[in-house]
């Protein structure tokens, strides 16, 4: 019995569902990269990076998570599915292909003020 109630106790500290439930929302620093950028290979889900799909990387979020991302500079938001893992640079929180950062105005930019919600799962 006490080995049961240990092992329920660490699957519910360990259980990601916090930062993947419907309505989290993350505020911080996006950027883009491209197949360029990560050389050409798989991502961490396995599939390959398209530059003009809407996808992104995050560090924690589950693969097959759709986030709605908002450029707080000018307002403009899509629709993203997480199929990588990333950004590896400090204060930035998502990654997103360089077809989605010219959808949300910031290619040019490199970098902008984001607001990322989750919206659901890929069923």
């Amino acid at each position: 019995m006490r080995r049961l109630i240990i092992t329920l106790m660490m699957l519910w500290c360990f259980e990601p569902l916090n930062a993947a439930s419907v309505g989290h929302v993350e505020r911080g620093m996006a950027s883009w990269y491209s197949t360029k950028c990560n050389g050409g290979t798989r991502t961490a889900s396995g599939k390959k990076l398209n530059n003009y799909a809407n996808v992104a990387a995050h560090k924690t979020l589950p693969m097959g998570t759709n986030v709605k991302i908002t450029n707080l500079n000018n307002g403009k938001n899509i629709i993203c599915t997480i199929i990588d893992r990333g950004p590896y640079i400090r204060g930035r929180i998502i990654d997103v292909t360089i077809g989605a950062a010219e959808k949300l105005g910031f290619k040019n930019r490199g970098i902008t003020k984001v607001r990322v919600e989750v919206v659901g799962k890929i069923k």
